[in-house]
């Protein structure tokens, strides 16, 4: 009689995390740090509202495992199947967007969010858009890695050109920051994706030209404007900014030590938009070196991609999803040293939110999927 054999933690890890093994142990990382760093930040406004010191916890805590779950599922499917899903998601992130901006829920002057019925749970539809249309961009790009540049076909890359137009447009009546983000992205995805210099020129002015609009139309054009003459001016800074700089300079170069955190009580947002200033004050500039290393070794696992694969679509759906997050994450950061104006932009993976944690799980799962070897593209 044999006895049965007791699956080892390496051996169920092997058979239950694929992929590449440091993207997941990055994300771990990031994922205890937000936890512990968005613990510390809720102190004060759970106070104000009366609530628990463990609401908070327990809300980002359950949103953090839920976005590894996201991912988890994610990395399982093969990533050929997301080119088909990306088109229905940015034909229904068109109707979602103007609905948001319409009708949606309002935070700050600004109407980005959804609410879910049943649940009572929002979400912005800018997250959807960004992960559709970066999948839709690179297995468009992807079609066309064998074709040379004269035989390009204006129509298909005036297609593609009038698609990243329409979803940042709509992104911009009420997210300018992430709408210039994604912008930023597909320009880069087209040009890793040997698009001819001229298409890119006709991408940045379709952009501007559809984006100006918007913005004059939209919501954040007051607050837009405002943030860019503070930023440019000697005689003006925008508070957060201000306490953010108090919150740099008290963490020195080792911090006041998790938990102790002074300026959670005068900064605004410090879980969310200015969560790396408080990353700075509590485990100070070491601290602070260490998760900048994160998000750029993140950057260069998700690259390898297309250093180490001949596969158009995976290299360039791995480098768009890594770019926006990263990019994401530099200028967050970017922000609470005053590199450049005050964004709204949360840091990925580490700052308190909602359905965005999904949505960013889901995109770093995608990655996964690549990294885990050769798959057959030929019915993309």
């Amino acid at each position: 009689m044999t006895l049965p054999t007791t699956l080892s933690t390496k051996d169920w890890l092997k058979g239950n995390l694929k992929g590449d093994y440091h993207i997941w142990g990055v994300v771990l990382f990031l994922s205890v740090m937000s936890v512990a760093v968005v613990y510390s930040a809720t102190g004060t406004i759970a106070y104000q509202k009366m609530l628990s010191t463990e609401h908070y916890l327990f809300k980002h805590g359950s949103l953090v495992v839920l976005g590894l779950v996201f991912m988890w599922f994610a990395h399982r499917v093969n990533y050929t199947v997301y080119s088909r899903l990306s088109k229905f998601g940015m034909w229904l992130s068109v109707p979602l967007l103007l609905w948001a901006f319409i009708k949606g829920a309002s935070l700050n002057d600004a109407s980005r969010w959804i609410t879910i019925p049943l649940i009572n749970q929002t979400f912005q539809p800018s997250d959807l858009a960004k992960l559709a249309l970066i999948s839709n961009l690179a297995a468009m790009l992807a079609k066309r890695q064998h074709i040379r540049r004269d035989q390009y076909e204006p129509r298909l890359l005036t297609n593609m050109i009038v698609w990243i137009g329409i979803i940042c447009a709509l992104i911009v009546l009420t997210n300018a920051s992430t709408a210039l983000l994604l912008g930023a992205t597909c320009f880069l995805l087209m040009f890793i994706g040997r698009v001819p210099m001229k298409y890119l020129v006709m991408m940045v002015a379709v952009c501007v030209f559809f984006g100006s609009f918007a913005l004059i139309f939209g919501q954040r054009f007051s607050t837009v404007m405002g943030r860019l003459e503070r930023f440019g001016s000697n005689d003006k800074i925008d508070y957060q900014v201000e306490q953010a700089y108090v919150a740099l300079a008290n963490g020195g170069l080792t911090g006041q030590g998790p938990g102790n955190s002074h300026q959670r009580n005068f900064l605004p947002h410090p879980y969310s938009d200015f969560i790396f200033a408080m990353i700075v004050e509590e485990y100070g500039l070491i601290g602070g070196v260490i998760i900048v290393g994160a998000y750029l070794y993140l950057l260069w696992r998700g690259m390898r991609a297309i250093r180490k694969s001949n596969r158009a679509f995976g290299g360039l759906l791995s480098a768009g999803l890594t770019f926006s997050i990263v990019i994401q994450a530099m200028i967050n950061m970017a922000v609470s040293v005053g590199l450049v104006p005050v964004t709204g932009l949360p840091l990925p993976l580490l700052s308190m939110g909602g359905t965005s944690l999904l949505f960013t799980g889901t995109a770093i799962g995608i990655i996964l999927s690549v990294s885990r070897g050769e798959v057959d593209e030929s019915k993309i």
